[in-house]
């Protein structure tokens, strides 16, 4: 496995592969791995001849006050894991190999951005769009793999490859959870022992959500008023961003189940004690 941090010797590389006829798969990441991206990796190793993974925390998505800083890094852990699971090449560039003095360009995918965790995190979405961009231009891989756990985001990187005429598949691969179903996630690092405990209660306010719509409750609104109520009993939970339903494709809101729907995604984004954690689940109808 070879490690890159340099532009130009990822692109000389990832040429080279595609000259000899090799499929480049992408696992672009902000590094400190669990199963969740190794899951992503494994998939890659699958589905294509050569698999880069992408480690850079990127600044551009991090508002102010937020946690660039003490976000989770482990290199030498990182590296063993991908190493193990067979990966081919790390990227991992300085910021300031990713972003030139000077630098003032960005891509956003508008009206998306702005709902959801975009409206908690105002230019979180410009950052990821433009990072991921760049990653693509650099590395053109022929796949690039994202987890269903970054719902919103899945769908905003499809639209901007979409609308952007970008020559490469998305590939959305499923959440990995622990046994009380908690979304891994970089971040649950941060919580402490009753935190951890208390914090699947989000996948089971998810888990309600489906119960609910399965036991016949069109009445989204409904549903989610005993959701929100749920959480905020919880004293762990200092703060709910949102609980939505939402088209799985296009992220419009829905209140009421039609007729025609036979699947939505229920989404929530809430904090426990400091740590904003998300988590999503596809209801089918």
């Amino acid at each position: 496995m070879k490690i890159i941090k340099r532009v130009v010797d990822i692109r000389k590389e990832t040429e080279t592969l595609r000259k000899d006829g090799k499929i480049v798969g992408l696992v672009s990441t902000m590094g400190y791995f669990h199963d969740g991206h190794l899951s992503l990796m494994r998939r890659a190793k699958k589905e294509c001849g050569k698999t880069v993974v992408s480690i850079f925390v990127n600044p551009a998505q991090f508002g102010p006050g937020e946690d660039l800083k003490k976000y989770p890094r482990n290199f030498r852990r990182d590296y063993k894991l991908a190493e193990k699971e067979g990966v081919d090449y790390i990227f991992s560039p300085s910021a300031e190999e990713m972003y030139k003095p000077g630098y003032g360009t960005f891509v956003e995918v508008e009206t998306l951005s702005k709902i959801m965790c975009g409206r908690a995190r105002p230019g979180h979405f410009r950052g990821v769009c433009t990072v991921v961009l760049k990653l693509f231009n650099i590395v053109n891989p022929h796949r690039a793999y994202f987890g269903e756990k970054d719902y919103q985001q899945l769908v905003i990187i499809k639209k901007m490859v979409k609308d952007l005429n970008l020559n490469l598949e998305i590939k959305g691969c499923p959440i990995i959870r622990e046994k009380d179903g908690l979304a891994l996630s970089s971040r649950n690092k941060y919580l402490s022992g009753e935190e951890r405990e208390n914090a699947a209660i989000l996948n089971k306010c998810l888990e309600t959500a489906r119960e609910m719509i399965g036991g016949g409750e069109r009445n989204l609104e409904k549903v989610k008023g005993c959701i929100l109520e749920r959480l905020r009993k919880n004293r762990f939970i200092k703060k709910v961003d949102y609980f939505d339903f939402r088209n799985t494709a296009t992220l419009e809101e829905i209140k009421k189940i039609k007729k025609e729907q036979d699947k939505i995604l229920a989404a929530t984004a809430a904090w426990v004690g400091n740590t904003r954690l998300i988590d999503n689940k596809i209801i089918k109808v």
